[in-house]
């Protein structure tokens, strides 16, 4: 019997970690949604438009197109995934979980603030305070699947100040530097009613950088290329278990974790006096993410300071993103907008988890841009994601979770801009 509660607390603890790679709204764990302007074109302009202050994230080159003086955008994004699984043949015994755990998603607000100004004609500076990676997720007490999952919470906040040099008329370069934190409180059933929940909380602040090119052949076509670095987490944080007996297995433990690095090639287009059209494909480095080895950084019944916890095995793969768009200039103050995205998942079917039922995932978008006043620029974009279902085969100590998930994503964004 200590055997087992060993082994299931180790597997408790691991997966609640592997929960730090948690997302839905991008492949991987990566949050897409950044700027309001940019969800009604599915994000395809990507590093070629440079519509407002949020292009000091998407290419901090093309501050250097917008007009002279200081510009603000405030974004929201209301976010709402839906992960419903769908049991095909677990083998897990009902004492240890029965159900399907209801819909795993949960609404989530998600805010990003961005700031330009003009040093001089050549030289612009700005910064993005922004939330690169996140979500919740929570399924039922008690279902099939708790020994793998029951909620996984995830918040970063990034700072990402940057520089815009105007080459010459047809190029401007830029760079910057992100400081990122990330908070995660996770937990999961640990096997045994007597050591209840497993809960982590862990955080770190990592650091990486990003570059950008702008080309502007002439005065009707941009292209946009951007690179964005890894950043390197060493997580530490606390594993603690909800039952009476888990006080002895309690303690603290650390895990590595890199977020991969990413690339986008964008274009942009005005097309007459009504149309602008735009394209982008995204790179992004996700076969970094092999395995998560947990380590004890404190002596507990489960193991020495310093040994494995445990070492869970992801093997993703790099993915590619693919996406088209087109304004239309209603009038003076009103612009539409439309955009469809193809997002490829890092996930496979022998490996993915119920923490992550990740898969493919077709973007559908349109919003609309409205101009109150000179200088002010209200955005409203609605994006639906169509998502493949997620099949998953977890082993664990009791028996396998064998189903898939039937997934989708709604996003609402509203941003207000404002030139001063």
């Amino acid at each position: 019997m200590t055997h087992l509660r060993i082994k299931l607390s180790s597997l408790a603890v691991g997966a609640a970690l592997a929960g730090i790679s948690t997302g839905a709204f991008a492949g991987g764990f990566g949050i897409a949604t950044q700027s309001g302007s940019g969800t009604g074109n599915a994000f395809s302009g990507g590093a070629a438009v440079a519509d407002d202050a949020s292009v000091a994230w998407s290419n901090p080159a093309g501050m250097s197109l917008l007009p002279s003086g200081k510009q603000v955008a405030f974004a929201g994004h209301l976010l709402k995934p839906s992960f419903k699984f769908q049991d095909q043949g677990s083998t897990i015994p009902p004492a240890f979980g029965s159900g399907n755990g209801g819909d795993g998603g949960d609404w989530a607000l998600v805010p990003n603030g961005f700031f330009t100004m003009e040093i001089n004609p050549q030289l612009r500076f700005g910064v993005a305070l922004n939330v690169p990676f996140g979500l919740k997720t929570e399924y039922d007490n008690g279902w099939r699947g708790q020994l793998t999952a029951l909620k996984s919470e995830i918040k970063t906040v990034n700072i990402n100040p940057s520089i815009a040099y105007k080459v010459n008329n047809n190029v401007s370069i830029g760079a910057g530097v992100s400081v990122q934190k990330i908070e995660a409180e996770l937990s999961s059933f640990s096997g045994v009613g007597a050591l209840g929940n497993a809960v982590l909380e862990a955080d770190d602040v990592g650091y990486g950088f990003n570059l950008g090119v702008m080309f502007q052949p002439d005065a009707n076509m941009r292209i946009g290329l951007t690179y964005r670095s890894k950043i390197k987490y060493e997580l530490e944080g606390s594993a603690q278990f909800t039952g009476v007996a888990g006080a002895p297995f309690n303690g603290s433990v650390k895990a590595d974790l890199k977020v991969p690095d990413s690339a986008s090639l964008s274009y942009f287009r005005t097309v007459g006096p009504k149309w602008e059209v735009m394209a982008d494909i995204t790179w992004t480095g996700w076969s970094s993410v092999k395995r998560l080895d947990v380590i004890r950084t404190t002596a507990s019944a489960g193991g020495a300071a310093g040994s494995t916890f445990t070492s869970l095995i992801f093997n993703w793969n790099d993915t590619w993103r693919y996406g088209v768009g087109a304004n239309y200039k209603l009038n003076s103050q009103t612009k539409l907008r439309f955009g469809i995205a193809l997002d490829e998942t890092p996930t496979n079917d022998r490996d993915r988890t119920a923490r992550l039922p990740d898969q493919d995932r077709t973007w559908i978008a349109f919003g609309v841009q409205y101009k109150p006043s000179k200088a002010g620029v209200l955005e409203v974009g609605y994006a639906h994601e169509f998502i493949r279902d997620a099949r998953v085969s977890n082993a664990t100590a009791a028996g396998t979770l064998t189903g898939s998930f039937e997934n989708t994503a709604d996003i609402l964004s509203i941003q207000y801009s404002h030139s001063f």
